[in-house]
Order: C-alpha cells, then sequence, then structure tokens
C-alpha cells in the first residue's frame, strides 16, 4: 500500500505484484478490479452494482477491430465475478439503439435489444444497467450503491452537498429508474462537463471512472472516503443520531439472543403463510443504534431508497413494539398474530393503490425486516442466503438514514416509484426464469449424531435436496461444518455440541439451530452407540447408558423440539434411526436390543399424539452400516464378530450374505430412507417403519 493512501472508511486492497502479473490483460484487470471492490461490504452489497472495461478486439465475421464491453451481467455478484458472470456487447452497436427508442413508456422493449448487440452470444444476460455502461465514453467504469454515497444522494439536500464535498468534479442526476433514458441521461451530462471524475443518481448509487483498472479503482475508493469523512464529520452537528435513545440498552447479548430465539419461531410461522420461509437474526450494534432511537418509527416508514436496497427489502419494514412483545407467550402469539395481518392488509391496499394494467398479480405480502427495539433485526425469505443479504441490504439502509440525517432529511423512494421497481417486468420475468425450488427448499433439518458416518450421509443428503441443516454431535463439529458449507455452501449448514441426554445442552442447540435459521422443520434422532455382551456381562452402566442415549434421548430431543414445531405451526418431521435389532431377536445383545426396541415404540406413540399437529413421526431401521459408522469403531464390531464366531474383517460379507438381496449396506442407503420420509414423497405417511437391511425375513414388519 502506498503511503498516500491512508483510507479510513474504506479498504485499499490493490496488490501491484498482483495486478504486474495481468498486465496487458484488460479483462482480467477489470475481473481484478470488480473483486476487490466486492469485497468491501461499505462499498456495495452482495450482488449490488456493476462494473464494465471497453477493450479491442477482433469482429469474428469481419475480421476488423471493434470495441467491445465486458460488464457485468444480469444477477451477477462482483465480488465474486468472473468472465462467465460477464455480457460483452459491441459498443457501436448500443450507440445505434439511440435511434430505436421510443421514450421512456417503451424502456423494457430496449433488454430485448441488447440480445443482438452481443458479440459472444453464448455471454451472460446483460442487465439493464448495460446502457449506463455503454453510452459513456470511458474504458473502465464503476457503479457501486455505497452507503456514505446513497446517504448524500437520499437526501433532501444532496445535490448542494455534492457541490460542497466535490465542488464541479462530480454531477449529479435526480432519481429515476434504471434504463436507457438514464443512460441517455448520463451521456449527456459528460458531454456537457467534461471535466467530471464520476456521477451521482439521486436516491441511487455513484457512477466513476478511469483510464486504467487502478485509475477507476482509486477514483472510486477516494470518492466515497470523501463522503464518508464528510458525513463522519457533521454526525451530531443537526442534534442526537437518530434524534437520541428511546429505549436504553436493555439485555445483554445472551439475553437478546434467548428472547430473539424464543420468538423466531413463531415469527417464521406467521411469515411463512404463503411460502416457508427461512430466517435470519441480528443484533449488529448499528441495528441496535436505530431500533432503539426516537427516529426508528418515522424513519422507517419511510422506506429504503436504493433500488438494490428496496428489491430485497420490501416497501417498509414491520416494528415490533416491546411492551407487547414482553407478555406472556400466548398474548405475545396473539399480538403477533394481529400484527402481521395488519402489515398484510396495509401491503395488499399499496398493490392495489400503485398497480398498473399490465402488474404481475401481487406475490407474497408478508414483512421481509422484522425490527424489535433492544432486540434487533429479523429478515426472512425463501433461503438462508438471501435472508442474510435482505438483512445485510436493510442494515445499508439505517447507514443511509443516519448519514443522510446527519447532513440533511432523508428521502425514500415516492410509494409508486417503489412500486415500479419492485413489480417491475423486467424483475418479475427474471424471477419466472428461476430455477424451481428444490424439494426440501426452506426447511430446516436438525440431526443427532450428525457428525459421525450415517448421520453425516443423511445431512449431506438433504442438503442435496435445499434443506438447510444443523448436525450436532459431541465431536468432529468443526471438520463436519467446514465440509459440509464447503459442498453445499457457507448459509447451508451449521455444527453444534450436545449431550442429548441433558435437557439443557439439547435446549441450546435448537437455540443456536432457531438463531440461525429461524426454527427447525426436521428432526431426525440419530444418536447412538453400540455395545453387544451376553446378559451375564451387560453391567448396570451398560445398560443406563445404552437406554439413556438412544431411550432417553431420543424422548428428550423430540420433546424440545416438537415446542418448536408447534410454535412454527407448519408442521413437521420427525425420523428416528432405530435397527433391525428392534424387531429381531438376537444373541449377546439384550441391553442395545431392548433400547432399540423402545426407540421403535415411542415413535408409533408420538406418530399417535402429534398428528393433529400435521408432525409425521416414523421410523427407519437399518443394519450393520459398517462402513463410516462411528459404533463399528469401538468395541461393538468385535461383540459382533464373537456373536457369531467369525473375524471382524469378515463381518461385511457375513451381513451382505445373510440378506435377500446379498448387499452391503452403506449410509447413504439409510440417508435416502430418511430423505424419502421429509421429501413430499410420503406426506401422507406417520407411524411407519422402513427397514433398510437388505431384506432380513426377521424383520419383516407383521
Amino acid at each position: 500500500m502506498k503511503d498516500t493512501l491512508n483510507f479510513r472508511h474504506v479498504s485499499y486492497l490493490w496488490d501491484e505484484a498482483k495486478a504486474a502479473t495481468l498486465a496487458g490483460d484488460e479483462v482480467a484487470l477489470f475481473l481484478y478490479r470488480s473483486n476487490l471492490l466486492g469485497a468491501d461490504l461499505r462499498l456495495t452489497n452482495y450482488a449490488g452494482g456493476n462494473t464494465s472495461v471497453k477493450i479491442q478486439a477482433t469482429d469474428p465475421v469481419s475480421g476488423q477491430p471493434v470495441e467491445v464491453m465486458w460488464v457485468k451481467g444480469s444477477g451477477g455478484d462482483i465480488g465474486t465475478l468472473t468472465k462467465a458472470g460477464c455480457a460483452n456487447l459491441y459498443v457501436e452497436k448500443l450507440h445505434q439503439l439511440k435511434a430505436r427508442y421510443r421514450g421512456l413508456e417503451f424502456e423494457d422493449e430496449m433488454v430485448g435489444l441488447f440480445e443482438y448487440c452481443l458479440f459472444d452470444p453464448k455471454c451472460a444476460t446483460p442487465s439493464i444497467d448495460t446502457p449506463l455502461h455503454g453510452l459513456l465514453p470511458f474504458k473502465h467504469i464503476d457503479h457501486l450503491h455505497p452507503d456514505a454515497l446513497i446517504a448524500i444522494a437520499a437526501s433532501k439536500d444532496g445535490e448542494a452537498i455534492m457541490h460542497e464535498i466535490w465542488g464541479d468534479t462530480l454531477g449529479w442526476l435526480p432519481w429515476q429508474k434504471p434504463g436507457f433514458d438514464l443512460g441517455l441521461q448520463l451521456e449527456k451530462i459528460v458531454a456537457d462537463n467534461p471535466g467530471l471524475r464520476g456521477v451521482i443518481l439521486g436516491g441511487h448509487g455513484l457512477f466513476t471512472w478511469g483510464e486504467t483498472s487502478y485509475d477507476s479503482y482509486l477514483n472510486t475508493l477516494e470518492i466515497i472516503e470523501m463522503a464518508a469523512t464528510y458525513l463522519e464529520a457533521n454526525y451530531g452537528s443537526r442534534g442526537p443520531i437518530f434524534g437520541g435513545v428511546k429505549l436504553e440498552q436493555g439485555p445483554d447479548e445472551a439475553a437478546r439472543r434467548a428472547q430473539a430465539a424464543a420468538a423466531l419461531p413463531v415469527l417464521r410461522g406467521l411469515a411463512s403463510s404463503q411460502r416457508r420461509m427461512l430466517g435470519h437474526y441480528t443484533d449488529d450494534a448499528r441495528v441496535l443504534e436505530f431500533v432503539n432511537s426516537h427516529d426508528l418509527a418515522r424513519l422507517a416508514a419511510k422506506g429504503t431508497s436504493c433500488p438494490d436496497h428496496f428489491l430485497r427489502t420490501k416497501i417498509r419494514p414491520l416494528v415490533l413494539d416491546p411492551e407487547q412483545m414482553s407478555g406472556d407467550p400466548a398474548a405475545v402469539k396473539t399480538y403477533l398474530e394481529g400484527l402481521f395481518a395488519a402489515y398484510r392488509q396495509d401491503y395488499a391496499a399499496y398493490y392495489e393503490r400503485s398497480k398498473h394494467a399490465n402488474s404481475p398479480a401481487m406475490r407474497d405480502a408478508n414483512p421481509v425486516i422484522i425490527l424489535w427495539p433492544g432486540v434487533g433485526l429479523f429478515s426472512f425469505a425463501k433461503d438462508k442466503q438471501t435472508a442474510r443479504v435482505a438483512a445485510e441490504f436493510y442494515t445499508n439502509a439505517i447507514n443511509v438514514m443516519k448519514g443522510a440525517e446527519a447532513v440533511s432529511t432523508y428521502q425514500g423512494l415516492p410509494e409508486q416509484e417503489a412500486f415500479n421497481i419492485e413489480y417491475w417486468l423486467l424483475e418479475e420475468a427474471k424471477l419466472q426464469r428461476m430455477a424451481p425450488p428444490k424439494a426440501l427448499s426452506g426447511k430446516v433439518a436438525y440431526v443427532t449424531g450428525g457428525t459421525g458416518g450415517i448421520g453425516k450421509a443423511i445431512c449431506e443428503e438433504l442438503l442435496k435436496f435445499g434443506a438447510c441443516v444443523v448436525a450436532v454431535d459431541r465431536d468432529r463439529l468443526e471438520e463436519t461444518q467446514a465440509d459440509l458449507r464447503k459442498k453445499f455452501g457457507h448459509d447451508s449448514a451449521l455444527t453444534a455440541p450436545i449431550d442429548v441426554t441433558n435437557a439443557e445442552s439439547i435446549a441450546e442447540s435448537l437455540r443456536q439451530a432457531t438463531l440461525q435459521f429461524g426454527g427447525v422443520d426436521i428432526v431426525v434422532n440419530c444418536a447412538g452407540l453400540s455395545i453387544s455382551k451376553p446378559l451375564a456381562e451387560t453391567t448396570q452402566a451398560d445398560w443406563d447408558i445404552l437406554n439413556d442415549v438412544l431411550v432417553k434421548g431420543q424422548f428428550l430431543v423430540s420433546q424440545a423440539a416438537v415446542a418448536i414445531l408447534r410454535q412454527q405451526a407448519l408442521g413437521g418431521d420427525i425420523v428416528n434411526i432405530a435397527s433391525k435389532n428392534g424387531l429381531v431377536a438376537g444373541p449377546n445383545n439384550v441391553a442395545y436390543g431392548t433400547a432399540k426396541a423402545a426407540q421403535l415404540h415411542m415413535s408409533r406413540l408420538l406418530a399417535a399424539e402429534l398428528g393433529p399437529d400435521k408432525i409425521r413421526v416414523n421410523t427407519v431401521n437399518p443394519d450393520a452400516v459398517l462402513r463410516g459408522s462411528k459404533i463399528w469403531e469401538g468395541d461393538w464390531a468385535a461383540g459382533r464378530a464373537k456373536a457369531y464366531g467369525i473375524s471382524v474383517e469378515e463381518l461385511p460379507a457375513h451381513y451382505a450374505k445373510r440378506t435377500l438381496l446379498g448387499e452391503e449396506l452403506l449410509a447413504e442407503d439409510i440417508a435416502k430412507a430418511v430423505r424419502v420420509f421429509v421429501d413430499g414423497s410420503l406426506a401422507k405417511s406417520t407411524g411407519n417403519v422402513l427397514n433398510v437391511d437388505g431384506g432380513v425375513a426377521m424383520a419383516f414388519v407383521r
């Protein structure tokens, strides 16, 4: 880092040695710059903003040199952008589209014409912002949504403040929905003001540029740094931030998290009235400063400004009354039911006031963002990543409101403009192009024994079909979490320690699951151990630990999880991993077989009791899953080998031979059986037993 670059509000990440390896490859340098900008969430959020570069290329048809623009494609993220995520277009053809443009009423038809400007027909789909880059004359362009800049862009006096900070080196364009006309306005303001180093889009964001990738990067950082420095110098100059503290900092972090965990299943159930949602919770200091302030109600009602913020957070958040939330659980639930009903009615009225003749049908009317003074922010969406990103975007909106109020008055998008963004036909088309949800999308699976061979296989199977997973166990937690996240994504999995014989340990692991994902939908009791001894050698300690882990553990986990399932009121599944030994009497197995039989019958009893709650309870009976299973790592294998008069090495073949199918059983086989019970394939099945044993006639249920 150069000594002259003393940034305090942005991250200067440019590595000259790394950039030197990319010298001569303008596209590679453009991608490098994009990734650096996307790595700092103060500059832009996930999938927010876009970047571009214009290069000379050889036309594959004419063989002549042509100017081609590489730009982030629709739905991409600059922080992870690669060539595959870019659209590339003939610059001349983009300019030729000006002759086809018929005015604001026909904006959307221009997007279809972008396809005819593609240099590589197989590249990513161009975004609506393509002309904003293509019509500008600069080689390298950055369009970002930095909190500090949007704070000024969303201020009542934003244009005057811009001149105060940057003089005449930045231009200002009032709010307008992105599209071809905005590209034309950008082109004009730059042509009319040749000394500009950037343009602020009112209520939206920032455009900057440079002759080289590094020049553009540095210009972008310097402008954002100047904005952030100006805001910092003015905090408190117009009175206390957010009007001062209304609710003094209440509970400590542990107490806040306990309150959040207790309320999340109810909130999630209400937010899932149209489709099952996953939740996210944060008590970030920036959030608490906002939700505990006097100005919370006034500013929350104004909604967000930047289109990227609004698309992910809805017209406005739902704000909870901390006094109403302090009552007994039944009263709190009644209060929340009324609050959600009122929010849905208000949203429907907003839709009716704002809709056009060709607007898409009204979408889910439930809130995305919920603010609880003293506790924090909750967000709900179709998957965990979307819920987390929505919370990040609203945190950015809080930063914007804080900055705008420090120097002027914050202005959200006018209601009609907000609707036009939310129900934009182009956004609707993007939604329609999305892949259909997987069978378990939106569901949370809680798997005890989740780091063992069978447990981890169950986790992976459920993750493949779209579930999020909480694997709880005594060991291998860090490595299991790292492995599952590497395979299925950072937001997909969580591990937590558990002692299934201890009610508080179970409660804490479920609290972690709820805080991470909003609740629980699928409970798999897979924790276990095995002891194989003759009656005379079985000790009371052997008996106790088997019944504590297998029977008491299944009971305690089910009891605690059902309380959450009932709070959500969304139904659910409990799948208990028992054993062929719960049905078949074998030698040297009195304690283990008895415990497994108890697990099996408990499943039937719970199925009979929980049916009215739409909670299905079923059992999978494995047999002799040797490879990767924890229970075969101890004395169990030796005990079973002794019982059959064979060596441990001969066990896999022995168990395979005695089955009707002659097949060895794998952990993946058990996992698939669990998945079939919970993926909707057997939605009307409860109290049932599925043997996965290769076919053992003695275990036939009769």
